[in-house]
């Protein structure tokens, strides 16, 4: 029967594993969690690393606006004039502003004439791409958000080069991502991004082999930003047209030109800052990723959430299994273990973990292994209250419960004990001459009483045995004061005898009287039986000696061990020696007295 039940809780509990495993699988599959994710990567793995001083913005900000009045009517000619002042010190400078149509011609063919006299010079150009329904090789219609319509191009030289400078913030609006390459579909054309072509032109100019970074399947490679808004060195371009900068600051540098100004609109939000970040200093933070060879992606998502579902499925019968003081502990462990090992891989090795299904997952795993624990050992509680109060005090069931104390060992404990025993002195010749209702109903009112008794002062029932009731004081519950608990319920049990004789004899015509027999002693004491059938209780020498005071005291007479009474006589309990009498069973006689008085109270006498 235990190894059925044990059995159906054991699958009961695989199938709450499988299940918080199934749970997790599918919200990390689906990303279900995605704005939150987004939040627990920008904030946990967007950890600013340093900014490569090779790298200078030239901003178009407050002071060089005051100097050349609105950045639209700028007149083109001020690029030559910047790198004219740049010569021949920078690696590669990139003009990070749009530069469409027509300006001031004249302006306009002294920017191309500079910029084609040089190899280390980049524009931004522009995709303009449409929202179109298109029919896939299947024949199904999709909806493709990115039909390349035109490409805007900065100045039309051939000589000149351009890379796209498209922003596509995710859906929150912050700039995650970026495009090193976009091919056209329709016609297969490549386009390089602006930063990918600034980076590929800087290469060359060094002679080195430029690394081809890594992109998910949208085609999109993943930023690790290096620095924070404001911090990449700036260089106001009214003090480099003012002779204010010397030109050597910019030997073998990468220069970008772009906005650096509130009112220019070229600000976005990123995931490392709260503070917006101008579209020039994105551009130098994806730069320094191709240089530092930084290029996380997230991990493959079917596997991952194969993996977070096993360990799901594993971590919470592992819980079930822990206590509160070590499921606290590891749960902790765990949670900072998988925030760790998440930076890790975003730093060290370029993967991006989605921590935060880890974090709730492993979080969930505790709370519901906690929470199945504890309605089971609610339940187990309950059973266990719901049988003691049949064998102890109410009260006694009701402070352990609120306590949560249940410390009962199951089989066999030794334990010091006080043991009381009560019978009804003459029952068989009275069950004898009444009807066995009347007999029944005495009985009932004996037990009664006897059961009370106890009860009222902390001790356990241990059985009935036909007319004579059995208790026991400090088991399985340690009692304090527990042998003079036993006394007093020997003094009540004596009291109460009294209103039970009187009405027997009014209503039967027949006289009552019980004897009490009370020890004190080691005993062993648990629960003894089989499988299917057991019973609490006590056994042993200190038990038998009860019993046979009992079945020797009179009626209405109360008898003690020397024992018990060795352990109480100085807390006002008086009592009269007998003198030594001979026990069944024990080769020794035992010294007997018998109670008198407790707590001021006379035992046994009107």
């Amino acid at each position: 029967m235990n190894e059925s039940k044990n059995k159906s809780r054991k699958w009961l509990l695989i199938l709450q594993a499988f299940l918080l495993g199934m749970l997790a699988f599918l919200f990390c599959f689906n990303d279900v969690l995605y704005p939150l994710e987004g939040l627990y990567q920008d904030k946990v793995y967007q950890r600013s690393r340093g900014v490569n001083q090779s790298i200078k913005i030239i901003a178009i900000e407050e002071k060089s606006l005051e100097e050349y009045g609105p950045f639209g009517n700028w007149d083109r000619s001020i690029y030559a004039d910047i790198l004219d002042k740049l010569g021949d010190y920078p690696s590669v400078v990139g003009f990070d502003i749009f530069l469409f149509g027509e300006m001031n011609p004249e302006g306009d063919e002294i920017l191309k004439e500079a910029a084609v006299q040089r190899d280390n010079v980049v524009f931004a150009s522009h995709l303009d791409f449409d929202t179109v329904v298109e029919t896939d090789e299947n024949g199904k219609h999709v909806i493709n958000q990115f039909y390349l319509n035109t490409v805007e191009k900065p100045i039309t030289e051939e000589d000149v080069t351009y890379g796209f400078a498209n922003v596509s913030p995710d859906s929150d609006g912050k700039v995650r991502r970026a495009i090193p390459v976009y091919t056209d579909k329709k016609t297969g054309n490549s386009y390089d991004g602006f930063s990918y072509t600034i980076y590929k032109k800087y290469c060359e100019n060094k002679g080195i082999i430029p690394v081809v970074p890594n992109t998910d399947a949208t085609g999109s490679q993943w930023i690790y930003y290096a620095g924070k808004p404001f911090d990449y060195e700036v260089i106001p371009l009214v003090d480099l047209l003012n002779d204010r900068i010397d030109p050597r600051v910019f030997t073998d540098c990468i220069v970008l030109v772009g906005a650096y100004a509130n009112g220019l609109q070229d600000q976005f939000s990123v995931p490392n800052s709260s503070n917006q970040m101008f579209g020039v200093e994105i551009n130098a933070n994806i730069l320094q990723a191709y240089l530092d060879k930084t290029f996380p992606l997230p991990v493959n998502r079917v596997a991952i959430s194969i993996i977070i579902a096993v360990l799901i499925f594993a971590l919470f019968l592992i819980f079930s299994k822990m206590n509160l003081k070590i499921g606290t502990p590891v749960f902790i462990v765990l949670e900072v273990l998988s925030v760790v090992a998440g930076i890790l891989l975003f730093t060290k090795a370029d993967i991006i973990l989605p921590g935060v299904y880890f974090l709730i997952f492993i979080f969930l795993d505790y709370l519901f292994a906690l929470i199945v624990k504890y309605i089971s050992e609610t339940v187990q509680k309950r059973k266990i209250a719901s049988a003691f109060r049949k064998y102890v005090a109410p009260q006694v069931v009701d402070d352990i419960m609120k306590s949560g104390q249940y410390k009962i060992t199951l089989g066999g404990e030794n334990r010091d004990i006080a043991v009381l025993f009560v019978d009804i002195r003459g029952f068989t010749p009275l069950s004898e001459s009444l009807e066995p209702e009347q007999v029944v109903e005495i009985l009932n009112e004996y037990l009664n009483l006897t059961t009370n008794s106890i009860f009222k002062n902390s001790g356990t029932l241990d059985k009935f045995i036909g007319d004579a009731t059995m208790a026991v004081f400090n088991a399985p519950f340690d009692l304090k004061d527990y042998e003079m608990q036993a006394l007093r319920t020997a003094k009540d049990i004596v009291a109460g005898s009294k209103t039970l004789e009187k009405s027997c004899m009014e209503r039967f015509g027949k006289k009552v009287a019980f004897g009490v027999g009370v020890n004190c002693g080691e005993a062993v004491v648990g629960n003894i039986g089989c499988d299917f059938r057991m019973d609490y209780t006590a056994i042993g020498d200190t038990v038998n000696t009860a019993a046979r005071l009992e079945s020797n005291a009179k009626p209405g007479q109360v008898l003690i061990s020397e024992t018990i009474y060795d352990r109480v006589k100085d807390k006002g309990v008086v009592a009269e020696p007998i003198g030594e009498i001979p026990l069944k069973g024990k080769s020794k006689g035992v010294f007997v007295y018998q109670l008198k008085e407790i707590d001021g109270e006379k035992v046994g006498e009107e």
